[in-house]
């Protein structure tokens, strides 16, 4: 509907109630406007929508990638996508990250935990309740003023300017944007991943990443100790996820089904198999095991059946049995295969550096069972970036018998080599390492998951360097504020930002002429008006 259609719409209502002669139908339109999504479940299945149109536009044109940073407050990812739309017009491709790692680092209550689902877990659905009210509300800001500007142009008699205007309210993008959202390991059996799936999307989540590790012994992706769960306990809860989708109406809602399997090396339990060959024999087929003679088995050992042979599985003092050595990429094209065809719609293969060969190598195979599978990737913090790239542009020139007899590989990390040829290259790789790896190895969606946790710590110790030294209250002017206003960040009217315009404007529709009003001449804000 247009702006003057909502208009006439609410005129229409308002005639019909006596009473209500001191409502305004624009006024009434424009509080619409600015709350066009009412619940959550609004909002996840346009967000669905939309991460939907991405993934099929991908698999037109790989150049068609996706992109998100993680976020830990409603504010930081508000102003992320006020930023993407500042600089690029839209937020078409863009989405917002929900970490667990950060969640449990940030929003716990036991103050900051490991990302091991310790944390409160209706802490997540919590943030996205959060994320999705600020971003709502920068839609209110933004359209707020767009209003204001309309009645400047009419009281200066500009109808040109005025019908632009309306155009443009006609034509908004909202910030409200995908996010996809962290649910760890489930947080329990199926049952309890599919009610704290309800709650995410009740929240307003579109899009749930679940990982295959096993929930009570949940570890970072990047940290050493993880077990996962035979495939049958995995599909479950993907099953139990798309349940809590389709129940709630979201039936366009996305999986995104997270292997682990490249780096964990244990499992706390022998999948169960009915016939040689079936997806719980699949799974057993990677443990660890020595064949015993049954007359030597000692006591309280675990054995089973290998093709017709007794086998005897490493375990360990903890209960874990053990998977072989260097099977971890089979295991990984085993898991995705086998998540794709029970539901999930997306993959996520935890690496341990970021490789666009290894990754694609996997995805080569995937594809060999299932065509249009694709990658969300996490492009980690864990990673240490210029290391990893000047180490593969090292062992690069020298397979090609290029001299690198002035590169010590063991030192490449330190600052003498900044700005060589060897790490302009490996910057100039890691520039282009989302776009090639979106073409080279199936990844759709590019995320950072950790990157306000350090742009917070370094920005954080910047400032207090400066103010807490010799530069005192410039610290903060050079580096905070006055970058702020040359560099047009809309926050630097932090009351603006906050909604005290929003709040006037109601008070206006509410009391008219009678209203007292925050912004007026003697608001401090008015200094930034230039």
């Amino acid at each position: 509907m247009t702006y003057q259609s909502k208009i006439i719409e609410a005129d229409a209502t308002i005639d019909t109630e006596p009473t209500w002669n001191g409502i305004e139908a624009e006024s009434v339109a424009r509080m619409r406007l600015q709350n066009r999504f009412r619940t959550g479940l609004d909002i996840a299945r346009y967000t669905a929508r939309i991460m939907r149109e991405d993934m099929a536009a991908y698999d037109r044109d790989p150049a068609s990638y996706t992109q998100s940073l993680g976020c830990w407050h409603g504010f930081i990812g508000q102003q992320k996508m006020i930023s993407i739309k500042k600089h690029f017009g839209t937020t078409k491709g863009r989405y917002l990250y929900l970490s667990g790692w950060m969640v449990a680092a940030l929003r716990s209550e036991f103050g900051p935990l490991p990302d091991q689902s310790m944390h409160e877990k209706t802490s997540v659905p919590a943030l996205i309740e959060e994320l999705y009210t600020f971003l709502r509300q920068a839609d209110a800001r933004e359209l707020g003023m767009m209003f204001r500007d309309l009645d400047k142009a009419r009281d200066a008699g500009d109808e040109i300017e005025a019908k632009r205007i309306e155009h443009a309210i006609d034509g908004y993008e909202t910030h409200v944007v995908p996010i996809i959202a962290d649910i760890d390991a489930g947080f329990g059996n199926a049952e309890a991943t599919y009610l704290l799936a309800k709650k995410f999307i009740e929240a307003g989540a579109c899009c749930i990443q679940i990982e295959n590790q096993v929930s009570d012994e949940k570890q970072c992706g990047h940290q050493d100790g993880k077990v996962t769960v035979p495939h049958e306990d995995f599909i479950a809860k993907i099953r139990a996820i798309r349940y809590a989708f389709m129940e709630l109406g979201v039936d366009e809602g996305v999986i995104v089904a997270r292997t682990d399997s490249l780096g964990a090396g244990l499992t706390k339990q022998i999948a169960f198999t009915r016939e040689a060959g079936d997806i719980g024999d699949r799974y057993n087929s990677f443990l660890d095991c020595e064949e015993v003679d049954p007359s030597a088995v000692g006591h309280g050992a675990v054995l089973i059946s290998r093709d017709g042979k007794l086998m005897k599985p490493k375990r360990l003092p903890s209960n874990l049995y053990q998977f072989r050595p260097g099977t971890g990429e089979d295991r990984c094209v085993l898991d995705c295969i086998q998540s794709l065809q029970n539901g999930a719609d997306l993959l996520w293969i935890e690496t341990e550096k970021p490789h666009i060969g290894q990754i694609g190598g996997m995805v080569s195979r995937i594809r060999e069972v299932i065509p249009n599978a694709k990658l969300v990737y996490n492009n980690s913090p864990s990673f240490n970036w210029t290391l990893n790239f000047r180490q593969q542009v090292f062992d690069a020139w020298e397979a090609a018998g290029k001299d690198v007899s002035s590169y010590d590989r063991t030192k490449l990390m330190s600052v003498d080599y900044d700005g060589t040829a060897l790490a302009d290259e490996a910057d100039e790789r890691i520039r282009t390492f989302q776009k090639d790896a979106a073409r080279e190895a199936g990844i759709f969606h590019h995320l950072i998951t950790l990157p306000t946790y350090h742009t917070a710590a370094l920005s954080t110790d910047n400032l207090a360097k400066e103010y807490f030294g010799e530069a005192g209250m410039l610290g903060y002017v050079k580096g905070v504020q006055r970058q702020e206003i040359r560099q047009g960040i809309a926050c630097v009217k932090h009351q603006n930002m906050a909604g005290s315009d929003i709040g006037d404007d109601h008070k206006e529709y509410f009391a008219g002429e009678a209203a007292l009003k925050a912004g007026g001449a003697h608001n401090t804000m008015n200094q930034f008006a230039a």
